[in-house]
């Protein structure tokens, strides 16, 4: 994101206007980023992580179903899609899964 280059660059003197031109965006874009730098599915993507991570340390048998499971009941609200994408970028697998492939 070069929303902080900005900023920078702002308090070294070059005005926001002519940063914004050359790098390609908005003014109105760069002062929302600045009055709200993390969007609120970031700040959502986090809690669940925090959570889906205590969740597997506790059972590391858990897959992303049953982290989708433990995660509605602490009072997440997320569909398993959701939770199976933030489980694979963090890197929670289940320690039962079996690799998918052309056996030998």
């Amino acid at each position: 994101m070069m929303y902080p280059l900005v900023t920078h660059l702002a308090d070294k003197g070059i005005p926001v206007a002519v940063t914004c031109r050359v790098l390609g965006f908005s003014r109105q874009g760069y002062f929302k980023w600045r009055a709200k730098p993390i969007c609120d599915r970031d700040l959502s993507d986090a809690y669940l992580i925090n959570d889906a991570v205590d969740a597997h340390s506790d059972d590391p048998g858990f897959g992303y179903r049953f982290v989708s499971d433990e995660l509605e009941a602490l009072g997440h609200v997320a569909s398993e899609n959701r939770v199976q994408r933030l489980c694979s970028l963090q890197g929670v697998w289940s320690v039962h899964s079996q690799k998918r492939g052309p056996e030998p």
